[in-house]
């Protein structure tokens, strides 16, 4: 009986008794080896063990305010911004060119910075969000700098993205300390200016997580952002959070979007023929440049140009006139420049005569119905030597600046696409597979009139791209089909039409390509003027005007 109860005894005990084993052997084991050594070494190991635990206990301090400066905003989590004072900035008001209307709608939040103790004198709300919205490149943080320079108050600026790291929890820190920062910056100078840029890695809508922390860490970060923004209104200091973002406002979560955060929108459009004439007295006052160059006809090539694609342009335009041994930039440059930058560099390929021959033909096609069927376009500038991975190019820019496309234009883009497969039709009775980026464009555009824009001749309107595509009755797809091919049929009878009737200046032209291999627009102007006859297209007709 003895020997059960002392067997269970161990089964229930062993790990006891054998931790007891071996601290008694920790034990025993180094007063055995002190024993047997002099007196001198044995106080000098019995010295050195009685320091390790006061050793353990100051790397367990240190540890712990390690540990606890990173998670509160040091290391990994620490920003390294600095205030810019406005004198620093010293982005004058004037300096702001090409955003107009931009600048008319920032003017009165300077204001309202400037204002501020009346605004709580009266009982109102200071601003405290403004989202700047628009495409890359026209000036969003270049007007940021301007209102802070204005307004006379610190200016911190940061990207949307040094808020996001693979630490969950960081990104609120950073925020956190931004605004303690700007409040003490506030405090000190009556005012600061925070500006986020690419706000939308911020502020785009929250989701659930879907692993790894991600989605959390975002959730957390922007849900920090909206605190801090809600708290600026309690403490009263003149803070304002300027956002920008190339994103639509869809893609923004609502939240950021409500009344007391982002709720002040200005959006910062390319800049106008005006703006861009502007933009390139500015940048090329600051460059050795032909006095005598029609500026305005510059303006008028680069349509669609933002601020920085014109500085690009001009900055190019130097390099190209330095390498060519010029004293000062010519309007030769500048429109080089603006080819090389839109088209890229230029590759002369080893071509046959017959595929250099039809790859003019070609080109010539393009060139020829833009100037005849195409409403909106002019030619400006054709090649047969290899850009941007293709054998040949006809660049066509708009005449003037439009937000919106009619039927008739968007059929000129169809015809200007088709015209190079017909041209070699034409003229070899054969086709090559160059073709293939034209057709993709012309049943893009014939797609998106007959399903999107209710512009097939059947007469079905509505949007059937929004419509999952099995939920479409078949005999309406059919009709949708056969009004997209109707209109490619059209098109192309009308541009044989026209390539036959113009037999002259199509010859001309291919001619002339064949011996120059790029024709610039004053060429193109001067072909069609001596071959051509006069073009019978019509601009879109003004309100009022007979048959509008």
């Amino acid at each position: 009986m003895w020997n059960r109860k002392i067997k269970f005894f161990f089964m229930r005990h062993w790990i006891k008794l054998l931790v007891f084993l071996v601290i008694l052997l920790s034990l025993w084991i180094p007063w055995f080896f002190l024993s047997r050594i002099d007196s001198y070494q044995r106080t000098y190991m019995i010295a050195w063990s009685s320091m390790m635990p006061i050793n353990s206990i100051v790397s367990a301090v240190v540890f712990v305010l390690l540990l606890h400066w990173v998670q509160t905003g040091g290391g990994f989590s620490k920003i390294s911004k600095k205030r810019v004072k406005t004198k620093e900035v010293d982005i004058k008001w004037n300096d702001v060119i090409g955003m107009e209307q931009a600048k008319i709608e920032s003017l009165e939040i300077v204001k309202l910075i400037k204002d501020h103790a009346r605004v709580k004198q009266i009982g109102g709300k200071m601003l405290r969000g403004l989202l700047m919205m628009g495409p890359p490149g026209c000036g969003k943080t270049y007007l940021a700098k301007a209102i802070a320079t204005e307004s006379g108050v610190p200016f911190i600026a940061m990207s949307g993205s040094e808020f996001i790291e693979m630490y969950v929890g960081v990104g609120a820190s950073r925020v956190r300390q931004l605004f303690k920062q700007a409040k003490m910056e506030a405090e000190e100078h009556g005012g600061c200016i925070i500006f986020i840029d690419e706000i939308d890695t911020l502020a785009r809508r929250r989701t659930i997580d879907s692993g790894f922390g991600g989605q959390q860490e975002h959730n957390s970060t922007q849900n920090q952002l909206l605190a801090e923004m809600d708290g600026l209104e309690t403490t009263g200091r003149n803070i304002v959070v300027i956002g920008a973002t190339n994103a639509s406002e869809q893609a923004l979560d609502e939240a950021v979007l409500r009344p007391g955060r982002f709720d002040r929108k200005i959006t910062v459009q390319k800049p106008d023929s005006v703006e861009r004439e502007q933009l390139f007295h500015y940048y090329l006052n600051k460059i050795k440049y032909d006095k005598t160059m029609d500026v305005a006809r510059l303006a008028r090539k680069a349509i669609y140009k933002t601020p920085a694609d014109i500085n690009n342009i001009i900055q190019e335009a130097a390099l190209i006139s330095t390498r060519e041994g010029k004293g000062a930039v010519d309007y030769k440059d500048l429109m080089a420049a603006m080819d090389r930058i839109d088209l890229g560099f230029k590759h002369r390929l080893k071509m046959t005569e017959r595929e250099k021959s039809m790859t003019a033909y070609h080109e010539t096609g393009h060139a020829v119905v833009i100037y005849y069927l195409h409403p909106e376009n002019e030619a400006n500038y054709a090649t047969i030597i290899s850009v941007g991975g293709s054998l040949g190019h006809v660049q066509h820019l708009m005449t003037e600046e439009l937000y919106s496309h009619d039927k008739e234009a968007i059929l000129g883009w169809i015809k200007t696409s088709l015209a190079g497969y017909v041209a070699e039709r034409c003229k070899f009775g054969t086709t090559t597979s160059g073709v293939a980026d034209d057709f993709k464009k012309a049943m893009h555009l014939a797609h998106q009139m007959v399903w999107r824009f209710g512009m097939g001749g059947s007469g079905l309107i509505g949007d059937y791209a929004a419509v999952p595509i099995e939920q479409i009755a078949d005999d309406i797809k059919n009709k949708l089909n056969r009004d997209t091919q109707k209109i490619l049929d059209d098109c192309m009878n009308e541009v044989q039409a026209v390539l036959e009737r113009e037999t002259v200046v199509f010859e001309k032209f291919a001619a002339e390509l064949l011996i120059k291999e790029e024709l610039d627009y004053d060429q193109i102007q001067a072909i069609f003027a001596q071959y051509g006859t006069p073009a019978p297209r019509k601009l879109r007709k003004k309100p009022g005007e007979a048959g509008a």
